[in-house]
C-alpha cells in the first residue's frame, strides 16, 4: 500500500496521503428537551436554540449560555463537505464532551447514552464509508457503562467509546473501573479519553483558563491515574487513546518519572512498572497546534502512538486537519502516513489495508 489517496472519477490519483481524522464530534440534528423542567426534571442538561435558519444552535446547559455551534457540530452533509475540502477520508465521530453527564442519576445518563449513541448509529450507517462511531456510556455507573458498551460494539457497531477524564471525581485508574476496561480489551474495541469536569473550573473562569490549562491537566491526570493504577499493565490488549497529544502529560514526564523513583510510597503502591516502561502502551492525538511539541509528543510516545486528530468542528481545533503533520519538512512520508492514517486505524482495530478493500472499490469520492 503505497498511501495514496483513491482514484477519482475522472481516473487522476489524488497525490496526498489518506487522513483519518481521530478526534472529531458530533451532536443530534435534534435534541429533546433535556433541561429540568422537561425530560428528566432536574440538573443542567443541555438542550437547543435552534436559529430559523437551522445552520447553527445555542446550547444551554440547564437556563445558562454554553456555547454557539455551527450546522457542521449537527449536519452530517456540511461535514462531508469540510471532508472534501480537507481531504479527510474518514471521521471517527464522538459526542461533545458536556453530554458525558456524569453528575446525573445513572438511568438518566443511559437514557441519554442511548439517545446519543442511537443518533449517532444513524449518521454512520448512512456514511460507513466516511464515519466510524466512538459511543458514549454512563460510567459513573460502571455496570451500565457495560451493558451500553456492548450494546455500542455488538449492535450498533462502534469501534468504541469516548469516556471524559475523571467520573465525578473519581480517577480513570480506580479498581472500581477496571471491569469496565476489561470488557474493552475483551470486545477488541478501543476508549478514547476527552478531558472535562476539569479541576478547579470554577476558580479560573476568565481568559478561557479551564479550556487552556484545566484540559491539558486533566489529561494529565487521567494518564496518570490509568499509569499508577496499573491498567495498562493489567490488561495489556487495551487500546486507549488520549486527546490533545495527551496534555500537559509529555511536559511534566520527567517530574513523574522522578516522583515514582523517590516516593515510591506514594506513587508506586499498585505497580512496580516506571511510567516511562509503560510509553508505548496507549495512543495520543497529534492536536497540539505547534511543530517543536509535535515533534517531542512523537520523540517521547513514538511515530506509531500518535494519530491525526482535529477536535473539528470547534475553533480549538486544527482548521487544516494534517497540515501541521505534513508541515514537518524533516519528516519521512511513511513516519507521515502513520501519522496521518495508520496509527488510527490501528487503534480502531481496523486492517491496515482497510482503504484498499473498502475505499478503491467501495467509497463514493464524496
Amino acid at each position: 500500500m503505497t498511501g495514496s489517496a483513491p482514484a477519482s472519477p475522472s481516473g487522476q490519483a489524488r497525490r496526498r496521503c489518506f487522513k483519518v481524522d481521530l478526534h472529531t464530534h458530533i451532536l443530534p440534528r435534534h435534541l429533546p428537551n433535556l433541561s429540568r423542567y422537561e425530560r428528566y426534571g432536574y440538573g443542567d442538561f443541555i438542550h437547543m436554540q435552534y436559529d430559523s435558519t437551522c445552520c447553527k444552535t445555542d446550547m444551554y446547559k440547564g437556563q445558562h449560555f454554553f456555547r454557539r455551534v455551527e450546522d457542521t457540530c449537527f449536519d452530517s452533509d456540511a461535514r462531508l463537505r469540510d471532508c472534501m475540502d480537507a481531504g479527510v477520508d474518514l471521521q471517527v465521530l464522538s459526542t461533545v464532551p458536556v453530554m458525558f453527564s456524569y453528575w446525573a442519576k445513572p438511568d438518566d445518563a443511559l437514557d441519554l447514552c442511548q439517545l446519543l449513541n442511537n443518533d449517532l448509529h444513524q449518521t454512520v450507517k448512512a456514511r460507513p464509508d466516511r464515519y466510524v462511531g466512538l459511543g458514549t456510556v454512563p460510567l459513573q455507573a460502571p455496570d451500565l457503562a457495560i451493558a451500553e458498551l456492548r450494546r455500542c460494539v455488538k449492535e450498533l457497531g462502534f469501534a468504541g467509546v469516548q469516556i471524559g477524564t475523571n467520573v465525578n471525581g473519581l480517577n480513570l485508574g480506580d479498581p472500581s473501573l477496571f471491569p469496565f476496561f476489561q470488557e474493552v480489551a475483551n470486545l477488541s474495541a478501543c476508549v478514547f479519553v476527552h478531558p472535562w469536569d476539569m479541576a478547579g473550573e470554577s476558580s479560573m473562569q476568565k481568559y478561557w483558563l479551564p479550556w487552556l490549562v484545566g484540559m491539558p491537566a486533566e489529561s494529565s491526570r487521567a494518564i496518570c491515574s490509568m499509569v499508577f493504577g496499573g491498567v495498562f499493565e493489567r490488561i495489556p490488549g487495551l487500546r486507549v487513546a488520549f486527546a490533545h497529544g495527551g496534555g500537559s502529560f509529555p511536559g511534566t514526564i520527567g517530574r513523574i518519572e522522578h516522583a515514582f523513583h523517590v516516593r515510591p510510597d506514594l506513587c508506586a503502591v499498585d505497580t512496580h512498572v516506571s511510567p516511562r516502561s509503560q510509553l508505548g502502551r496507549f495512543w495520543v492525538d497529534s492536536l497540539v497546534h505547534d511543530p517543536s511539541q509535535l515533534q517531542a509528543v512523537v520523540d517521547l510516545f513514538g511515530e506509531d502512538k500518535v494519530a491525526l486528530g482535529t477536535d473539528y468542528p470547534f475553533p480549538l481545533g486544527e482548521a487544516r486537519p494534517g497540515h501541521l503533520i505534513e508541515s514537518q519538512q524533516h519528516w519521512t512520508s511513511e513516519r507521515k502516513a502513520r501519522l496521518l492514517y495508520q496509527n488510527a486505524l490501528e487503534f480502531l482495530g481496523l486492517p491496515p489495508t482497510y482503504f484498499d478493500t473498502r475505499v478503491r472499490h467501495t467509497l463514493n469520492p464524496y
